[in-house]
């Protein structure tokens, strides 16, 4: 089992940047397949971005503007997030699974980890 802690989130402007850390207790991270999903108020939750084996994707929402990294040794996932928009503004969720096939992993119901998220505001 692996535990998941998010952390980064805050208030910014619109246009500006942000970065959240995931970082992992319990297991090696890079045995997973992680994402980060987000949340707004009164809507569901939406796929973000993710990452199995080396190989990462994006929601076209954020594409071009969000990028995902992992850092094996801290053991912790990274989401840095540029040219931040007001409708950017939700909670980020980090999640995690053991996959065992390669593919695109974009669904909330895909993963078996929830990190307790982080609140990202980005004023207009």
């Amino acid at each position: 089992q692996v535990q998941l802690v998010e952390s980064g989130g805050g208030l910014v402007q619109a246009g500006g940047s942000l970065r959240l850390s995931c970082a992992a207790s319990g297991r090696t991270l890079s045995s997973y397949t992680m994402g980060w999903f987000r949340q707004a108020p009164g809507k569901e939750r939406e796929f973000v971005a993710g990452m199995t084996g080396v190989n990462t994707y994006y929601a076209d929402a954020v594409k071009g503007r969000f990028t995902l990294s992992r850092d094996n040794a801290k053991n912790t996932l990274y989401l840095q997030m540029n040219s931040l928009k007001a409708e950017d503004t939700a909670v980020y969720y980090c999640a995690a699974v053991r996959a065992y096939s390669p593919g695109r992993y974009d669904q909330s119901r895909e993963y078996a980890y929830w990190g307790q998220g982080t609140q990202v505001t980005v004023s207009s």
